[in-house]
């Protein structure tokens, strides 16, 4: 009689620990420039190679080269730069302020700013974000006040969300940003919905859904995929690959599908990876995917490799479970530094130039972050009144409701 094998129960391993030499070889990461760009109306099945490669568009001298170099001009790339460090310098004082209690939570997105302050200038007004909580550069990339983002974090009497959200969780219709779901990964389902609903209406708005690597461990990010191939809903399906989730690494949600952004094929929607500290392949690739989605071409699914630099919040220690050096060794370096180096290159910036502005930078945020904190404490009575509950939770009656509740005396 034959015997039989015993199983063996397998978890994936991060290729280095707490304590070890930082890995990455398992990155492979072709040549600036060389991954092809295909046309927009291109069919699923003939760019199945994509998910698998990374866009880049900056080299190592910091010149745009390649098909996906994208026609921005020197004051768009000025402008990207400023929401990048604008996004970083708030990064550091809102962090700052946790630590002196003033806030009770944050989430920082050093070693991310690209990702979302790229996509951001890719949108068109009325276009809808649904995020997660690391996008806050969609906020600032359109202009939405610092102060009242900083008014949300310190929950006080100016806060948007009247402290009913997290501090780092915002809200704007006006700016294109759903309101961030504390349940991970509803906010995909919720965008294909949305998309689905423009459609249905014939508008010419699209949305946009986020979720971090992890959160494609979920059930929702499938069943969003499903409905998105399905109906071709007019959406753009963001998953940020930053290494890791809160305290696991990237292989734990992966699985066995080599890439998050191979996960679309089974799906029929065309898939795409590109480098997420490159502003310019970021953009190029947003602008790809979002003109597919307005053309009636249906979902694209776009896999941003990135790195978390810091902690996954003020609440999270990963020297528990990263290489305490790791992130100096990540081989796409900074974002910050690579849009940098591309506009000296091109001699639209210098040296000088990015320390002055980095000082007003700087000036502008502790100018906000004084005026934030002049705000008195919510609710300095201990609760809301009665009607703001009311006024919060029921929407005002339309004219003709009115009308009717008056006649039957209700």
């Amino acid at each position: 009689m034959t015997s039989e094998t015993p199983l063996k129960f397998h978890v994936p391993e991060p290729a280095s620990r707490p304590g070890g030499q930082p890995d990455f070889s398992n990155v492979v990461i072709p040549e600036a420039g060389s991954v092809r760009r295909p046309p927009v109306d291109v069919a699923p099945d003939e760019i199945r190679d994509l998910a698998y490669s990374i866009i880049r568009v900056l080299d190592r001298d910091g010149q745009a080269v390649g098909p996906w170099a994208p026609p921005l001009d020197q004051d768009d790339l000025v402008r990207g730069l400023r929401h990048m460090m604008t996004l970083r310098t708030f990064d550091a004082r809102m962090q700052m302020a946790q630590r002196q209690g003033k806030t009770s939570f944050y989430m920082q997105h050093t070693g991310e700013e690209a990702v979302s302050c790229a996509f951001r200038i890719a949108l068109s007004p009325g276009d809808m974000n649904f995020p997660t909580y690391r996008q806050a550069g969609l906020l600032i990339a359109n202009d939405y006040p610092l102060v009242d983002m900083m008014c949300q974090i310190y929950s006080n009497e100016r806060d948007p969300m009247k402290g009913r959200q997290l501090p780092v969780m915002y809200s704007s219709k006006e700016h294109g940003f759903f309101s961030i779901s504390g349940n991970l990964t509803t906010q995909f389902v919720q965008a294909v919905g949305w998309a689905m609903a423009s459609a249905i209406k014939g508008d010419s708005k699209i949305a946009a859904a986020w979720v971090g690597d992890g959160a494609t461990a979920e059930s929702d990010f499938h069943a969003a995929l499903v409905f998105a191939s399905t109906y071709k809903a007019p959406v753009v399906l963001n998953v940020v690959n930053n290494q890791w989730a809160i305290s696991t690494f990237q292989g734990i949600a992966r699985g066995g599908s080599g890439t998050f952004a191979a996960r679309g094929l089974g799906f029929g929607i065309p898939a795409l990876r590109v480098d997420g500290n490159d502003y310019l392949a970021v953009y190029a690739v947003a602008q790809w995917a979002i003109e597919r989605a307005r053309r009636n071409l249906g979902p694209t699914l776009v896999e941003y490799v990135t790195y978390r630099a810091g902690a996954h919040s003020t609440s999270d220690d990963p020297s528990a479970y990263r290489p305490k050096h790791e992130s100096e060794g990540w081989p796409l370096g900074d974002p910050l530094l690579r849009l940098k180096a591309h506009l000296i290159a091109t001699g639209a910036w210098s040296e000088e130039r990015h320390k002055q502005t980095e000082a007003e930078i700087l000036a502008t945020v502790i100018a906000a972050q004084k005026e934030a904190e002049s705000f008195g404490t919510l609710h300095a009575g201990g609760k809301p009144s009665a009607r703001d509950i009311f006024e919060d939770v029921y929407a005002e009656l339309p004219p003709h409701l009115r009308r009717q509740r008056q006649q039957i005396g209700v």
